[in-house]
């Protein structure tokens, strides 16, 4: 069923992912991305009265902590995004709808299985704190009237934390003509942030039936495949580096309930996504040769 959406807040739009978002919706929606000086989530009298004052049809809350961003302690983790979600939460009734992100960490880091359902979901509880915290806002989003729960696996695209994130790093220290690198062989679901864009889009238009879907490609790809298709996109042949024999647990979702749900869908080409970020990285080349992460051959920065 459609719905008509024409204001939605963003949170987070410093972020990868909020930052994409506000981009790919200013123009179709009027956008609200304030930064934190602007809205501090972490207050809860003022999110409750920033939302009265706008109005919104929708929230989407991309707002995230966690220790690969930041050097957060556990305690800072759990407690940031709790609070940040149950401020958001508590006023429900002050917007149409909230689409927040989950993460796989929800099922469990310990027990993750290759193409893991939603029904997957309670088998286990997270140990880790960010796990943790995405596990209690998915409690609460089954519960709660307005809140959708998109569950996220890799995303990749430019403006993520290319330091960190095993694609852009990668093919930064391609360009650089340093060697790739990965620590340990693992089967991954990756999201090109133009697919994310677009099924975010489809949940502000329409009513979900559920409220927590899956949301990666359903094929998994290993991290040695990823490198070497850099390596076939660049046509520079860098060397790839192992650190670690061995194969790392899959990471990996069946989104059967999204398509079922949203229809067909073309996700993005793989070489196609890496060519596009190959370009924006090339074109940002001064600002990586000035990055520490990037000084040492081969270092493990990721």
């Amino acid at each position: 069923m459609g719905v008509s959406v024409k204001k939605i807040l963003i949170t987070g739009a410093s972020g990868f992912i909020g930052r994409s978002l506000a981009e790919y919706f200013t123009g179709k929606y009027d956008v609200h991305a304030p930064a934190h000086a602007v809205l501090d989530l972490k207050d809860a009298e003022a999110v409750r009265q920033y939302l009265e004052k706008h109005r919104f049809d929708a929230v989407i809350h991309s707002a995230n902590m966690n220790d690969v961003t930041y050097r957060l302690s556990p305690h800072d983790i759990l407690d940031g995004n709790l609070r940040m979600f149950y401020h958001l939460e508590i006023c429900s009734r002050l917007y149409g709808k909230m689409i927040y992100f989950g993460s796989g960490a929800e099922y469990d880091m310990q027990n993750y299985k290759p193409l893991m359902e939603e029904e997957y979901f309670g088998r286990h509880i997270p140990a880790d704190p960010y796990g943790f915290s995405k596990y209690t806002m998915h409690r609460i989003a089954e519960q709660g009237r307005n809140l959708y729960n998109l569950i996220l696996f890799g995303v990749y695209g430019r403006y993520e934390q290319f330091q960190r994130r095993f694609i852009s790093n990668n093919i930064c220290k391609s360009i650089l003509g340093k060697p790739m690198t990965l620590n340990k062989n693992a089967k991954l679901d990756y999201l090109y942030i133009e697919d994310l864009c677009k099924i975010v889009e489809w949940f502000l238009e329409h009513t979900p039936r559920h409220k927590c879907y899956n949301v990666c490609t359903g094929r998994a790809v290993d991290l040695l495949t990823l490198a070497r298709e850099i390596n076939e996109v660049t046509e520079l042949g860098r060397e790839i580096l192992i650190y670690e024999e061995g194969w790392k647990p899959e990471y990996s979702g069946n989104n059967a309930r999204l398509l079922e749900e949203i229809g067909d869908f073309a996700f993005y080409d793989r070489k196609t996504a890496i060519a596009d970020m190959v370009k924006y990285y090339r074109e940002q080349k001064e600002m990586l040769l000035q990055n520490e992460c990037f000084r040492k051959v081969g270092g493990k920065c990721v």
